[in-house]
């Protein structure tokens, strides 16, 4: 059997940043103004009043203090509270391919490898741009890729179902270089007019280039094992889809954005999660004292500080278990691929790690990896 190793990884951080602060004033000017338009409702009980939100509210809640957008005037406008993406013609490249196209040839660069050299193109993220065509063929067209290429959609978890998808084709000589982007607008489908959510999302771009051993890069790494789960829940949820049309009296209600159950998802994830991971070490002969760091999906600081502490039995270091939800907040399928990006280097050949991402579904997903010598 071949054995696929991860080549390389790449990212592509959009320029514009909104700090808590920015965020927290745009969305208390717009409470004030709907307080004032509903002014009468809510003096006679039929509505209640929009309350603040505050720096300290948010970072409590989920460890975020700022995140990347593609744009920031349109989310901190108080009278438009979205990001103002206008649409391409067809004959131009769509704006998720070309931030996917941007972490794709970051990675190729870091593993000295060429279009050509790869054989397929995965496209796995929440938020896609359209129903077809896919953005995997598109990305695929841009980079002048040969073979074939597919989108696939399962939520946050998206990347590591993505690496255990491109693993498996290596695995069964269909493939000998894949390419896996995960390009996510995140602000697109946020309700920042919600005080419980409007801070959790950030976009951003990222790229994993999973190839066979023998072609691979001498410094790469070995994937040990993956393993995939889901669960069907509703505490996640967004309605948004093309039979919207066919119902049109919900066109526009909240459900057709982020929707959360916030506390049912953390206290019904994290003993999924923890415990899948310490079953999927057990199954690879490991245990915590082998995991010299776990890059953890990056949704909220709370969440992962218990994860990592049901599987190291302990509370984990920074350098155990690094975030960058700090500055990006929570970029869907990206996170925990950033945060294996930006704290990976510094390993040792023989050194283990595990790459796991968890969300909406539910669903979950174990990569883990060693160094190479």
């Amino acid at each position: 059997m071949t054995h696929p190793v991860i080549s390389a990884t790449g990212l592509w951080t959009p320029p514009h940043s909104i700090s808590n602060a920015e965020l927290v004033a745009s969305y208390n000017a717009w409470a004030d103004t709907w307080n004032r338009e509903n002014e009468a409702e809510i003096k006679s009980g039929l509505m209640e009043p929009k309350t603040h939100s505050s720096v300290e509210f948010i970072e409590k809640a989920s460890g975020i203090k700022s995140r990347f957008v593609v744009d920031k005037e349109g989310v901190i406008d108080p009278y438009v509270m979205a990001p103002r993406i206008p649409e391409r013609p067809n004959d131009q490249i769509s704006i998720l391919a070309e931030m996917a196209v941007f972490a794709a040839r970051d990675a190729l660069k870091a593993a000295g490898r060429a279009p050509e050299d790869v054989d397929a193109v995965i496209c796995a993220a929440s938020n896609m741009q359209r129903a077809y065509p896919a953005m995997a063929i598109e990305v695929q067209q841009a980079l002048g890729i040969e073979g074939f290429a597919f989108d696939m959609n399962v939520a946050c978890s998206s990347a590591t179902f993505g690496i255990q998808t491109a693993a498996d084709f290596i695995r069964a000589g269909h493939a000998k270089s894949v390419l896996m982007v995960n390009p996510e607008i995140c602000s697109g489908h946020l309700n920042f007019t919600d005080r419980d959510s409007h801070f959790i999302f950030g976009d951003v771009a990222t790229a994993v280039l999973i190839e066979a051993e023998d072609v691979a890069p001498a410094r790469h790494w070995k994937i040990l094992g993956t393993k995939l789960k889901t669960q069907f829940s509703n505490n996640i949820r967004n309605n948004f889809g093309f039979l919207n049309r066919a119902a049109p009296e919900g066109i526009g209600a909240p459900d057709k954005l982020f929707l959360q159950e916030g506390r049912k998802v953390f206290k019904e994830v994290v003993p999924m999660v923890a415990e899948m991971i310490n079953a999927h070490m057990g199954e690879l002969g490991m245990a915590a004292p082998d995991l010299r760091r776990m890059w953890l999906h990056q949704a909220n600081a709370n969440m992962n500080r218990m994860i990592a502490t049901k599987v190291l039995g302990r509370e984990a270091s920074d350098d155990e278990s690094p975030t960058v939800l700090d500055t990006y907040a929570n970029t869907s399928s990206a996170g925990s691929i950033i945060a294996f990006h930006k704290h990976s280097a510094d390993f040792k050949p023989g050194e283990r790690g595990l790459i796991c991402s968890f969300g909406a579904g539910y669903s979950a997903g174990t990569v883990f990896v060693e160094r190479s010598e």
